[in-house]
């Protein structure tokens, strides 16, 4: 009886499991197809933080900077490896009663310092590795810092472009009345279609403009889709314009002159490489010789030295010192070099600045103010319509050099946190 009642609760049991394993699926399966597809759907938000550390993540230049620091790191493993012995047998005679025999080890001893000098000049590579690795993190996150901000302009930009295309057709519409009821010229509805094809054709461009600011910042992380939206609104809070003395300190010991500092010291290090095998090494030799006529073995010691008369190396330590000389003059060329950019694009900014408040504060409100003074005048029948377009003509021209005006200072502003090598970027 009691068997009957396992084995009934145990076909139950299997049952109840094999109804959930049916059932489990329906009611997993249906949502995620859904939940997937509304992800691929929805575009991805993008703060420029969130550039930042996606660019510093997935850049491939990024990637290839670290494998080589671990290449490098490798080669000091090799520079501090030692010389191998050599094992040797030697046997004089063929006949047996009267063969001799030798077995010898043999090392060489590097002397003169070959081998610190070796790790010395590897670690100057490895030291060259981690800065460049640090200067590319600097100049990526200066280019993603610029594009971020060009995507921004150009959506500012496109969204200019819609509000003169809305005005150029109402300025149409509004012509085409005023000609049906005969209060001006037939000509002035033509000139209104010839502006609106035109504002239609900018805003093309404008779309064009924003398409290639997306895929050129996200190029920066490897994407060559769009699939992004932009979260800041601060694109016109104007980037800060640093102390040109404390900018002059940063860029002298900015990571380009640092580069060419390290690189003066490798070579620096070659240098010694090359003078250290001006000592010769010696070679030491222990072994055992087996004489067959007299039936005993002997020991071997001994040890050699080349002698520096034919070639004492003096070539290649000239070359290594000549190329230290040129690493000095390379070392002055960068930092002027780094100076004067850093000069120039310091009065990029500053220039940009002066331009972007002087449009935002007196022009563009002026140009504002004047063409809805033209456009109300235009309605009420006091002004032609070339007044109109002359009006809106400049307003539109005044608001793109304001955005051309930003866009230049942001990526001034990128340039001098590269040569300075800033982290992060200074706006006010």
């Amino acid at each position: 009886m009691y068997r009957h009642s396992i084995l009934l609760a145990l076909g139950l049991l299997a049952a109840g499991v094999s109804h959930a394993q049916d059932t489990a699926p329906a009611n997993t399966e249906h949502p995620q197809p859904h939940t997937a597809s509304s992800l691929a759907s929805e575009p991805r938000l993008l703060s420029l933080p969130a550039a930042i550390s996606l660019a510093l993540e997935q850049n491939k230049t990024l990637a290839a900077a670290r494998k080589e620091i671990e290449a490098v790191e490798a080669t000091i493993i090799q520079a501090g490896a030692r010389p191998n012995p050599e094992f040797s047998a030697l046997m004089e005679d063929f006949r047996k009663s009267s063969r001799t025999t030798t077995y010898q080890l043999t090392q060489p001893i590097e002397l003169g310092g070959k081998r610190s000098a070796r790790i010395e000049a590897a670690q100057r590579t490895r030291e060259m590795a981690l800065l460049d690795y640090a200067a590319k993190r600097t100049e990526i996150r200066a280019g993603v810092i610029a594009a971020y901000y060009e995507v921004m302009v150009a959506m500012e930009r496109q969204r200019l472009a819609k509000e003169l295309l809305g005005l150029a057709k109402t300025s149409a519409d509004m012509t085409s009345r005023r000609v049906t009821a005969g209060k001006i010229s037939p000509v002035e509805q033509t000139k209104a279609r010839v502006a609106e094809s035109s504002a239609q054709l900018e805003l093309h461009q404008a779309d064009s403009d924003v398409l290639l600011a997306q895929k050129k910042l996200a190029t920066f992380w490897g994407s060559v889709g769009n699939a992004f939206q932009l979260t800041d609104g601060g694109v016109e809070s104007l980037p800060a314009l640093p102390s040109i003395a404390q900018l002059t300190e940063k860029v002298a010991a900015g990571p380009a002159v640092q580069l060419a500092q390290l690189e003066v010291e490798r070579r620096r290090a070659l240098a010694r490489i090359e003078t250290s095998k001006r000592t010769p090494d010696v070679t030491l030799s222990f072994g055992n010789k087996r004489d067959e006529s007299n039936a005993r073995n002997m020991w071997v010691v001994g040890f050699s030295v080349p002698i520096p008369v034919l070639d004492s190396n003096k070539g290649n330590e000239l070359e290594a010192l000549k190329r230290v000389d040129i690493a000095r003059d390379e070392l002055s060329i960068v930092e002027v070099q780094m100076q004067s950019e850093a000069a120039q694009s310091f009065e990029r900014l500053r220039n940009a600045r002066e331009e972007a408040v002087a449009l935002r504060n007196e022009i563009v409100p002026g140009a504002q103010s004047a063409y809805q003074a033209a456009r109300t005048g235009f309605e009420l029948g006091k002004f032609a319509y070339l007044d109109v377009l002359d009006a809106q003509r400049t307003y539109f021209q005044a608001k793109a050099q304001y955005w051309k005006a930003l866009s230049t200072a942001f990526q001034a502003a990128a340039d001098l946190d590269r040569l300075a090598g800033n982290e992060t970027p200074s706006t006010e």
